[in-house]
């Protein structure tokens, strides 16, 4: 039998190193599952299933027997992904986490100290063409550590191939992606692909340039900025093979044009130009919808 963890929202203890892992047995969560899975075996670490349940109609009560049985039947999703993740690594250590609450919040309670969290683009709810849950928003933009969403169809790369492609744009966000794609890529033996998309000055504003302002001598020296920023990291990890790209145009279409045959892309949950209030920045709110390999977001510093 399973040892279960359950409180108003679950928590993972600072103590521990954990791959949390939101299953809801929508398509989008096994994909989720086994993304878990492979990077709890890479990185040699639990997974903790999670699910969460709750009653949905907030200001009717409801009788002790029906939260009950709510409880019982999230208890059985959760059993059925340990189970499933057990079939796909006998040896891993595969922990149940239930919890009473909605699921963004619970996801977010129960990353909060993992190493890092997994969940699908879209759960059970929503409509047959949404491409990406609200959770799968919610999450990366509120979370303290990085958060990979899988598509349901996007299978894990384990041998061989493994191509890493991140966003670059000097912001902190954007910093610690490419700090976790080249930690990714060492574990899957892979490569890193680093993309930076150079916007003109003159062309953001609207007209034909700005006012004492060299166009070309800002282009040389963010590029300078750029490769020196991915400098430091190829020092730190010598065996990642490396190429970068520094493009013009629009860095939503860049990285994920880019990210077309990757195994996975990074970015950062808000990068260059985002506002305070801004969930996620344009450019992961685009590779979220778009992008045909699992993304994942990482905050400011993880």
């Amino acid at each position: 039998m399973s040892t279960w963890s359950e409180t108003e929202v679950p928590v993972v203890r600072a103590e521990e190193r954990v791959i949390v892992v939101g299953y809801d047995e929508s398509p989008g969560s096994e994909q989720a599952l086994r993304w878990a899975v492979d990077e709890a075996q890479l990185r040699q670490l639990p997974v903790a299933v999670c699910h969460a349940w709750h009653w949905p109609y907030l200001r009717r009560p409801v009788d002790k027997e029906v939260l009950a049985q709510l409880r019982a039947t999230g208890a059985a999703v959760v059993e059925e992904g340990v189970r499933h993740a057990r079939e796909l690594a006998p040896a891993l250590d595969v922990r149940p986490l239930l919890g009473k609450g909605v699921a963004t919040a619970v996801l977010l309670q129960a990353a909060r100290n993992a190493e890092l969290a997994v969940l699908g683009s879209r759960g059970q709810g929503g409509f047959e063409e949404l491409r990406v849950g609200s959770a799968a928003v919610q999450v990366p933009a509120h979370s303290v550590r990085p958060v990979v969403i899988v598509g349901p169809e996007n299978v894990p790369v384990r041998e061989g191939g493994a191509r890493i492609v991140v966003g670059a744009d000097g912001s902190p966000a954007g910093q610690s992606a490419l700090e976790f794609a080249f930690e990714e890529a060492g574990l899957r033996g892979g490569s890193v692909t680093v993309v930076c998309c150079w916007q003109d000055a003159g062309d953001l504003s609207g007209q034909d340039g700005l006012p004492f302002v060299d166009r070309g001598e800002l282009r040389v020296s963010a590029e300078a900025c750029f490769r020196d920023a991915v400098s430091a990291l190829i020092c730190r990890h010598p065996d990642v093979p490396v190429t970068t790209e520094f493009v013009a145009g629009r860095p939503e279409r860049a990285v994920i044009d880019a990210a077309r045959d990757a195994t996975l892309l990074v970015l950062g949950s808000r990068g260059v130009g985002s506002t305070p209030t801004t969930l996620v920045g344009p450019v992961t709110q685009a590779a979220l919808a778009a992008a045909g390999c699992p993304v994942a977001v990482t905050p400011p510093s993880c």
